[in-house]
């Protein structure tokens, strides 16, 4: 069976280093233990060993290149595989190896810029499915974002190494896939046991005593042994929970405790039901309940502290008179709607908020982290915030001063669909520069919105009213009235500013031919 080498952890915060020189060649045989490589790290050279007996297959990198953490590193068929004979008690498993199947592990790829972790919230198979390429497997939650897994490969999964609510790693292996590899078929036939027979054997005494791997000599990543070390640990006595016994941090650390080390593979997914109820459900007795906060809410709560800790808010408050500019809509609705628009009130908000902008450029600018510079950008990237499923998200449309009011509306739309299932792209909660918050759509008037940092304003809408104004002849009349409140960045904004720029926004939308006839 063909084997992945992923290059293990290096050093505290090494993600990448360099290959100095490859101490093997394609074709070669290994044994465990035996270095394969040098690599060099900012902080020394490291020579990486081999953790299987085998055959090198494949060098996915050229001398010089930059190898991952946690990536392939080169490719080897394992020699307990090739030489062991066939088995009669697996023979539709030996039968498939011959006809070009092989089992490898599919890596939880990036899924955002400096994004290292993520929950998994939902398995989207199970294990025995058949999937296609490109299938979405699983949601896994960032700390931005939602995200569906899709499959690399078309084939049978085999094991899934990550629980629902568990935390998985990125560029770490999130479930191993049985699939068809062209020219496979002249690997020697190897006898592979089925998943279901090691879930069945997680039973076992011998299982749940295993601690050492090939030749009684534990396997380990290089950094794992330095902490066995430091630790003056003798890694045979560690019970390993990765696969034949591979011992991790977490064994070491556990065993270091004089806690019960976890079990090896098989019959840690033997019991995962019940470790992830007991460690992701909420905590409750003596009537209260205490559950974690991670995922978006976690990021949001870390973002609003910041900003409040870092940036002096101000906050000024309007009203609106938004009886034409609802006429207008209404007048506008129906017919659009044959076309596919859904036009709301929020295209109208936003194009005017980016005509003003023109005028009052402060207001969608930046500051960096000792307000010595400031930044100001030509895009109008309007960010909207969101209550979705997931928490606070805040998607923002990019370049609304170039866009029309039925153009916003369609990225709105589809913005705020995808928002509200958590499933919005990386790429669309990036580059605000401002931001409204619409919190009139549930309920309330007036509000003090925290800044979305960087950004140096917000908005926050209220509720639509029917109240009473005079009008020019002094008679009392119902109008639709707004209230809006400001949240501003003192240290670049001050209050005639805003007082200023909100009075252009609102004449855009209290008559909206003001808007139409500054359109370009």
């Amino acid at each position: 069976m063909k084997k992945d080498f992923i290059l293990p952890d290096i050093g505290e915060g090494i993600v990448e280093c360099e290959l100095v020189e490859w101490l093997v060649k394609e074709g070669d045989a290994i044994v465990e233990d035996q270095p394969v490589c040098d690599v060099m790290t900012d902080k020394a050279l490291v020579q990486i060993p081999a953790v299987f007996n085998g055959v090198v297959s494949k060098l996915y990198y050229a001398k010089g290149d930059i190898a991952k953490v946690h990536a392939p590193l080169f490719e080897m068929t394992l020699a307990d595989e090739v030489q062991t004979p066939v088995s009669a008690s697996a023979p539709v498993a030996a039968s498939a190896t011959a006809s070009g199947l092989v089992v490898e592990d599919f890596l939880l790829p990036d899924i955002g810029e400096g994004i290292v972790e993520c929950e998994v919230v939902d398995w989207l198979v199970k294990e025995g499915d058949i999937i296609a390429e490109d299938q979405a497997v699983c949601d896994v939650m960032t700390d931005k974002a939602l995200v569906q897994i899709p499959a690399k490969y078309a084939g049978k999964v085999v094991k899934l190494y990550t629980a629902k609510g568990d935390i998985a790693k990125v560029h770490a292996p999130l479930f191993a896939i049985e699939r068809m590899v062209e020219g496979a078929a002249t690997t020697p036939v190897a006898a592979v046991v089925p998943p279901v027979a090691s879930a069945s054997h997680a039973n076992k005494p011998e299982l749940m005593a295993a601690v050492v791997a090939n030749n009684g000599k534990a396997v380990a990543s290089p950094a794992v042994r330095r902490l066995a070390r430091e630790l003056s640990i003798d890694l045979t006595q560690v019970p390993g929970s990765g696969a034949k016994g591979r011992v991790y941090k977490e064994d070491v650390q556990k065993f270091a405790s004089g806690t019960d080390a976890p079990v090896c593979t098989a019959a840690k997914t033997a019991v995962t039901p019940v470790t992830t109820a007991s460690t992701t459900s909420a905590v409750a007795s003596a009537g209260r309940r205490v559950e974690p906060i991670k995922g978006i809410k976690a990021a949001m709560a870390r973002q609003m502290a910041e900003s409040v800790a870092t940036i002096p808010h101000f906050t000024y408050c309007e009203e609106i008179d938004l009886t034409e500019l609802i006429a207008l809509r209404l007048s506008l609705k129906d017919g659009l709607a044959k076309q596919g628009v859904k036009l709301t009130m929020m295209p109208f908000f936003m194009k005017a908020m980016s005509l003003a902008l023109t005028e009052f450029p402060i207001l969608n600018s930046q500051v960096n982290a000792d307000c010595s510079e400031i930044t100001y950008f030509d895009d109008h990237n309007i960010g909207i915030a969101v209550d979705s499923k997931v928490g606070l998200l805040v998607p923002n449309i990019k370049g609304c001063q170039a866009k029309s009011i039925v153009e916003i509306a369609n990225d709105l739309t589809k913005l705020t669909d995808m928002a509200r299932e958590g499933r919005v792209s990386p790429a669309d909660l990036k580059g605000g520069t401002i931001t409204i918050s619409n919190i009139g759509a549930i309920g309330g008037t007036v509000a003090t919105p925290i800044i979305n940092k960087p950004e140096v304003a917000i908005v926050a809408l209220g509720k639509v009213q029917q109240l009473p104004r005079f009008d020019s002849q002094g008679q009392v009349v119902a109008r639709s009235i707004m209230q809006i409140s400001w949240s501003g960045d003192h240290r670049v904004i001050d209050g005639g500013t805003i007082a200023r720029f909100t009075n252009l926004w609102k004449k855009y939308l209290e008559e909206p031919s003001a808007m139409l006839v500054a359109m370009r």
